[in-house]
């Protein structure tokens, strides 16, 4: 458990009413969900962009893939948006991008230079993101635990 100092807590008083919001909640979630419901809404209208985008990456049957992205991206962003069953949406989240960061960005693979640079910042970014849904799971099953 940390140790909280005097200032730590007069601090966390100051921002709490903003930071601590419910609002506050609602934008971060919104944020974290952001590429996923782009993407989503993104395939859902440009389906064969959607189609070309799987078999670019080597998934057959490609149109049943893309249905899948598209259901997984759009419906698991509802379910941490809505807060139904939340702790799952960001599960799937966080399962289906370390499953796509080692699909779409091997950094490994590519030569010394920029690409390599820039993928290997993607690949780590998208391990962030693959943090953050897991501290919602995190914090949604800590809020349920019966006390």
């Amino acid at each position: 458990m940390p140790t909280y100092t005097s200032f730590d807590r007069k601090l966390a008083a100051i921002v709490r009413p903003v930071l601590g919001s419910s609002a506050m909640r609602l934008i971060a979630y919104l944020g974290l969900c952001a590429a996923y419901l782009q993407g989503g809404l993104v395939k859902l209208t440009d389906f064969p962009g959607a189609v070309s985008e799987m078999v670019h990456f080597g998934l057959s049957p490609a149109p049943l893939f893309a249905v899948l992205v598209i259901v997984l991206e759009l419906g698991a962003s509802v379910m941490i948006m809505t807060s139904w069953l939340r702790w799952l949406g960001a599960l799937g989240l966080a399962g289906f991008t370390l499953l796509a960061t080692g699909i779409a960005l091997r950094f490994w693979e590519l030569p010394a230079g920029q690409e390599r640079f820039m993928t290997a910042n993607a690949f780590f970014e998208h391990l962030g993101l693959v943090g953050g849904f897991l501290l919602v799971v995190w914090l949604d099953l800590k809020e349920q635990e019966p006390s």
